[in-house]
């Protein structure tokens, strides 16, 4: 039966298992955390991002949850610089252009603060700009898409919480914590 871990990546910490830097000090990396042998991530999470990586030892299923043709749903938890405007929540709605290519529509919606935990290190604080969060899911997973995407209408990304993975969620998991599905 296959094995499937929900982790909560705290911010800084690699998305693999060893870190391959040319760096004179090691980065964290999620042998860092979770000691169980022959797991590796369905997917990855920026090192400056937090939250929910699940980590399987199934190969099938690494990939139904990693590849976008499976189109699984990630929600993010995104706080980004300024206030953005309907119009600005409106084209992530509708898709926007990266130079990658055009994005799927997201589900967004603005969204109070959530109670989660104290950031290491702790997201920069400007008293004359404000920020704002947002409930942003996605259904394919490029590269720094949620930062490319905020940043590209005008709000950059101060930090990001990936909270669920189709089915999966990162409630009652604290940072650095893993349990089994």
């Amino acid at each position: 039966m296959a094995r499937l871990i929900l982790f909560n990546k705290p911010c800084g910490v690699l998305s693999q298992f060893t870190d391959k830097g040319t760096g004179d000090s090691p980065r964290a990396t999620l042998s860092d955390h979770v000691a169980v042998p022959g797991v590796y991530p369905a997917g990855r999470l920026d090192r400056d991002s937090e939250g929910l990586l699940l980590l399987t030892d199934d190969g099938k299923l690494q990939a139904r949850i990693a590849s976008p043709r499976f189109k699984t749903e990630k929600t993010y938890l995104v706080q980004v610089e300024g206030a953005p405007e309907d119009a600005a929540l409106e084209a992530l709605r509708e898709g926007i252009t990266l130079k990658d290519g055009p994005t799927r529509p997201a589900r967004v919606r603005r969204i109070d603060p959530p109670e989660l935990w104290p950031r290491t290190p702790p997201v920069r604080y400007r008293k004359s700009v404000p920020d704002c969060w947002l409930e942003i899911t996605i259904s394919e997973g490029r590269n720094r898409q949620v930062r490319r995407m905020t940043a590209h209408v005008g709000h950059p990304t101060l930090r990001l919480v990936r909270w669920r993975i189709g089915e999966w969620t990162l409630d009652g998991l604290a940072p650095g914590a893993w349990r089994d599905a």
